[in-house]
C-alpha cells in the first residue's frame, strides 16, 4: 500500500515511518519541514508543501491509497488563534478535496481529547465536546470536515484517533522538560498531587492505529465504522506525583518532597508578570503549577480496549525509554519547534 502521512516530518510521524517501513508500505511525506537527515523520513519520498496548498497535495497524493493527516498547528504557545482554524480545520477541507481529486477514499485524522475541554466527565468518545481553547476547537472543526466528507458515501471512511498528552523517544514537549527538571535537581512538587494526568506512549499509539487499521495481521473484535473515533490514553493512569516518583526512580534519585500548593502559586505570581511583558514562554508560572499539580486530565480508553487493542509498552517502561535516552543523548539534543506560518506556503 502507497500510504502518505502528512506532518510526516515530526515525532509522530517518525513512529509511522519506522512501522509501516517495516510492514513494508511505500510512503510518502508532505511537510514544511525537511525530515531529519538520515531518518526513515528522509528515504522515502518527500514533497515539501503546506496542506492549505492544493497544487503540493496533488503532487504527494499522486497513486496514494491512504491518507494519515498529523499536520496540524498544535503547541499552546505563540501561535495566533486563526492559526490554529487556518491549518486544522481549512487544511483538512484541502486534504479532503484533494483525496477526492486522487480518488483516495482512506483517512486517518489524529485529532485531541482537548476537544472535551471543559465537559464533565467521563471523557468518553460519546462524550460532550466542550473545547477550551483554539487548539481543541479547531480540531473538532477538522473532525466536522472530515465527518461530512465520509457523509458523502461512495465508500469513504475516516478512523479519528484522539490522543491525550503524547511522549516518547525524541520528543522534547512535557515529559522532556520534566525529565530535565528532575535530572537537574530543579523539580519542586507543590501540594499532594493527586490529580491524574492521562498519558499516551508514542509507540502504542501509532501500533494502536495500525490495529485498527488492520495493517500489522491482527484486527479489532467488530467491524469499524466508516466514520470512527477512538480515544488513546495508556491504561492505568498516574497521578502527578507518581509520574515525577516513576521519573525520579528511572533516573536513580531520589522522590522531590512536596511543598504546600499555595507557594508554588505565589513563586508563580513573578513570572506571569515577565511572562506579560516580555511574551516569553518561561517554565514557571501560575497556569502551569495549577496544570501540574491541581488540574486533572483524565481520560478514558474503554472503547479501544474493548475491541481487543492490548499496549505492547507498559506506561513505566515507556517513562523508563524516554529517560534512558535523555541520560544517553537527549539531553545534548536542542529542541527544534516549527510553528505554521499564519498564511498557507503555496507553491
Amino acid at each position: 500500500m502507497k500510504i502518505l502521512i502528512t506532518g510526516g516530518s515530526g515525532f509522530i510521524g517518525a513512529y509511522f515511518h519506522r512501522d509501516l517501513a517495516a510492514l513494508g508500505h511505500e510512503l510518502v511525506t508532505i511537510d514544511l519541514i525537511d525530515p531529519a537527515p538520515g531518518s526513515l523520513a528522509s528515504q522515502s519520498t518527500f514533497v515539501k508543501g503546506d496542506i492549505r496548498d492544493p497544487k503540493a497535495l496533488d503532487r504527494a497524493m499522486d497513486g496514494v491509497d491512504m491518507v494519515v493527516n498529523l499536520a496540524a498547528a498544535h503547541h499552546d504557545f505563540g501561535i495566533a488563534h486563526d492559526t490554529y482554524y487556518s491549518v486544522n480545520e481549512h487544511g483538512s477541507q484541502m486534504v479532503c478535496e484533494a483525496m477526492d481529486r486522487a480518488g483516495i477514499k482512506d483517512l486517518v485524522f489524529y485529532s485531541t481529547v482537548a476537544v472535551y475541554g471543559d465537559a464533565q466527565t467521563p471523557h468518553e468518545e460519546t462524550a460532550p465536546t466542550a473545547p477550551n481553547s483554539p487548539y481543541g476547537g479547531s480540531k473538532l472543526k477538522g473532525e466536522e470536515v472530515f465527518n461530512r466528507w465520509v457523509d458523502q458515501g461512495d465508500g469513504r471512511n475516516a478512523l479519528i484517533i484522539r490522543p491525550t498528552v503524547t511522549f516518547g523517544v525524541h520528543n522534547f514537549a512535557n515529559m522532556y522538560s520534566l525529565i530535565r527538571q528532575i535530572h537537574s535537581g530543579k523539580y519542586a512538587r507543590f501540594g499532594p498531587g493527586t490529580n491524574i494526568k492521562s498519558l499516551s506512549y508514542v509507540e502504542n499509539i501509532v501500533d494502536a492505529t495500525l490495529f485498527l487499521k488492520g495493517l500489522h495481521g491482527e484486527k479489532p473484535n467488530r467491524e469499524i465504522g466508516s466514520f470512527e473515533i477512538f480515544n488513546f490514553i495508556d491504561k492505568p493512569d498516574l497521578t502527578s506525583t507518581q509520574i515525577s516518583n516513576v521519573v525520579s526512580e528511572c533516573l536513580g534519585k531520589k522522590p522531590a518532597p512536596a511543598m504546600p500548593y499555595a507557594v508554588g502559586m505565589l513563586l508563580g505570581l513573578p513570572f506571569d508578570v515577565i511572562i506579560k511583558i516580555t511574551g516569553k514562554n518561561l517554565p514557571i508560572s501560575t497556569a502551569r503549577v495549577k496544570k501540574m499539580f491541581k488540574t486533572e486530565t483524565k481520560f478514558e480508553a474503554d472503547k479501544l480496549l474493548n475491541v481487543g487493542y492490548q499496549p505492547k509498552v507498559p506506561l513505566k517502561e515507556g517513562i523508563d525509554r524516554m529517560v534512558q535516552w535523555y541520560r544517553e543523548s537527549g539531553k545534548d539534543e536542542n529542541a527544534q519547534w516549527h510553528q505554521p506560518p499564519a498564511e498557507p506556503v503555496m507553491s
